[in-house]
């Protein structure tokens, strides 16, 4: 009798650790192996030899050790059950039972306790000849063989198990010919396919010789081409190329994140709206968003002339932390206390919910970025270090990393932009002739408009992607998804200080000398700087400096105290809000004709007068040829004193200081005059300060 296939006996030669050995003997657990040569024996485990790598039973048919089932289905259906079909017809004549159930009895000419296997093998012939095709004995047999060897794959037609090229028949030659090809011109300017044609040729003829290998036919050759390049995803053009690297790769596994804040990704982009700036102009603003991908919320999204700055990216990280106040005019339903967040328990942990708007309050322990230059920025490192927070770039090119702010950005230009007055349509093809006469929204406006759209349009639209933990079929808001998690999560309050707002702004090191801090050809002192001058005890002999491109009438140096607010000594030279973007201008179209002193003054009058030729007595814009328009031009629009914003994104006119300085009473506005230094620097008597004060760290932080 035939042994079965699978099981091992004394005597056989098997494969072990790389070498031929014959099986000498069985005791128990244990085997006695000997090399072919017999000059060596080994007693092993028998685990140990039967769970080798290599291990083998030489001179036999490798045994099955599970029957093949997987590739049946991406079979025809046809195909697959002609197979299914054989096997239980190969089954019948081995065992006598057709398929694998031996509950009923054997039919006649199959019983194996009454008629051999050559029997079987004529009587299974002749029931399929019968049933509709010729089939002979040796069929049965080979149909047999390839069982054993292969299982139920062994029986399916080869002719549709053959693996098919997606080139066809073409020459794997021309084809390798043609990679290289593709290869070697991308990123260099591309050319027709008939050129490509003969570049194959001619390394074809170099490769294997005149006339070795035929190149296909024009129409051919190009069907060939383009196949090659989708397979190898390979550009043929250099247009081509530029797509393709812009092209997200497809990621393994989709970015998810269990709990608020684990993963927030940030980016920034063009609102597709014009946005009327202070010189009366229509220009794109900058939008820099942050969303959870947790929940999907958009934490903060701020609006800036186009050129966003370090300081906009690194203070849209603290926005997160803290509750976005109501707006005046809001409705009430906007509140936090109106929306399915569990307000009441959160005002119990965080007083500074209390008057919020139905935004979801989320610390970030990872940010995801791109490597634009604002978030690469050290001021923007710098506050996430600061915050705790860790910062994680994409590669370049990769905007799949960050797919879930950049399908953020669509929705807002679907869903909020299209319907702003001032649309430019998402792309040149889509954009009106007039779309500048359309604008009628200023900066600040649009940022109201945006704000009130997130809480309303944004956090209260059910998203396909936010499904309950609890119940999967249900769809959820983003506010009812954080609302979900925080209970399992947590609210963790994160208060913020003024001197954590500071520590938001660019830093640099200056020194504190007679004349006070210099840097950016603008001056610094204060009776703050007294007994400090020239006393510094780092090694450079420097202190730390922050300051608000804003604001730059005045900044904070780092005392061995304590933060210290220092004013620029030609403040009251200057009677309206300015910009560093506006001081660098002057810088570049004024003439130094005296010493470093007398040209600072000179600036601070050129730079008043020219804001008192941008603005007129009612905060209007005139146009101002030449000089404005380079501002405006290179810093996306003069800060006045009516769009002015605050560093942390929130219009001044609405909640900063600002606004409340314009609400407040005579003494009020006299405890926001800031002292005057030796030099005179003070605030000119009787100025409205308010109009200054766009941003107090310390007011700020008294908000929260």
């Amino acid at each position: 009798m035939k042994r079965p296939a699978g099981v091992v006996e004394v005597g056989d030669r098997v494969r072990f650790e790389d070498g031929v050995h014959v099986l000498a003997g069985l005791d128990g657990p244990r085997c006695r192996l000997v090399t072919e040569e017999g000059v060596g024996v080994q007693v092993l485990l028998l685990t140990q030899v039967l769970g080798a790598r290599d291990f083998a039973v030489l001179d036999q048919p490798r045994s099955r050790r599970a029957p093949v089932h997987g590739p049946l289905d991406g079979l025809d259906g046809a195909v697959r059950e002609k197979a299914l079909a054989w096997e239980r017809h190969v089954l019948e004549v081995e065992s006598g039972y057709p398929g694998r159930c031996r509950h009923q009895a054997p039919r006649a000419g199959y019983d194996p306790a009454v008629y051999g296997l050559a029997e079987r093998e004529a009587a299974k012939t002749a029931e399929l000849t019968a049933a509709g095709g010729p089939v002979s004995v040796a069929t049965v047999r080979r149909m047999r063989a390839r069982y054993r060897e292969q299982g139920v794959w062994g029986l399916v037609d080869g002719r549709f198990t053959r693996e098919r090229s997606v080139f066809g028949r073409a020459d794997p030659r021309v084809v390798a010919a043609i990679v290289r090809a593709l290869t070697e011109q991308q990123g260099r300017a591309s050319g027709t396919l008939s050129r490509l044609r003969r570049q194959v040729a001619w390394a074809l003829e170099d490769e294997h010789g005149p006339g070795a290998v035929a190149v296909p036919p024009a129409s051919t050759f190009n069907r060939l081409v383009r196949a090659v390049a989708e397979r190898e995803g390979l550009a043929l053009t250099a247009a081509g190329e530029r797509r393709r690297v812009s092209r997200p790769v497809p990621v393994f596994t989709p970015t998810v994140a269990a709990r608020p804040g684990e993963l927030v990704m940030m980016d920034s982009t063009l609102l597709d709206v014009m946005a009327v700036c202070e010189d009366g102009q229509a220009r794109r603003p900058e939008l820099t968003m942050a969303v959870d991908v947790a929940t999907r919320s958009i934490t903060a999204a701020v609006l800036r002339p186009k050129g966003t700055k370090a300081v906009d990216a690194a203070v849209l990280l603290a926005q997160t932390l803290v509750p976005q106040p109501m707006r005046p005019g809001w409705p009430e339903y906007l509140s936090m206390a109106a929306s399915v967040i569990p307000y009441q328990r959160l005002v119990s942990i965080d007083a500074r919910m209390q008057g919020a708007a139905a935004r979801p309050v989320i610390w970030p322990s990872t940010v995801v970025i791109d490597q634009g230059r604002v978030f690469v920025s050290r001021c923007f490192l710098a506050s996430a270090e600061h915050l705790g927070i860790s910062v994680q770039p994409c590669p370049p090119a990769s905007g799949h990393a960050k797919g879930h702010v950049e399908r953020g950005f669509g929705s807002i230009g679907t869903l909020f932009a299209q319907y702003v007055a001032g649309y430019t349509g998402n792309s040149v093809a889509a954009r009106g002739s007039r779309v500048e006469d359309e604008a009628c929204w200023t900066l600040s406006q649009l940022q109201d408009l945006l704000d009130e759209w997130i809480v309303c349009g944004w956090q209260e639209r059910r998203h396909e992607r936010l499904r309950h933990p609890l119940m999967p079929r249900l769809t959820l808001t983003p506010n009812e998804m954080w609302a979900a998690l925080i209970g399992i999560t947590g609210y963790v309050p994160v208060p913020l200080n003024g001197a954590d707002w500071i520590e938001l702004l660019p830093s640099r090191r200056c020194a504190i000398g007679d004349e006070g801090i210099r840097f950016a050809h603008r001056t610094y002192d204060g009776p703050a700087l007294n007994g400090h001058r020239h006393r510094s005890t780092a090694a450079d002999g420097k202190w730390e400096v922050h300051h608000n491109p804003y604001e730059p009438w005045h900044c904070w140096v780092r005392l061995p105290d304590g933060w210290e607010q220092v004013g620029w000594i030609h403040q009251g030279l200057v009677s309206r809000p300015f910009t560093d973007a506006m001081w660098r201008h002057m810088r570049r179209v004024t003439e130094r004709r005296a010493d470093r002193a007398e040209h600072e003054e000179h600036l601070a009058r050129r730079l008043d007068e020219l804001l008192r030729r941008a603005m007129n007595a009612q905060g209007e814009a005139d146009r101002v040829p030449g000089v404005l328009d380079e501002v405006t031009g290179g810093a996306g629009g003069v800060e006045g004193a009516e769009e002015d914003t605050s560093v942390h994104g929130r219009p001044a006119g609405h909640g900063g200081a600002r606004g409340r300085a314009a609400q407040a009473g005579p003494d009020d506005l006299g405890e926001q005059v800031p002292d005057g230094d030796e030099d005179g620097g003070s605030v000119a008597a009787g100025k409205a300060v308010g109009a200054w004060d766009i941003f107090d760290a310390r007011q700020e932080a008294q908000q929260w």
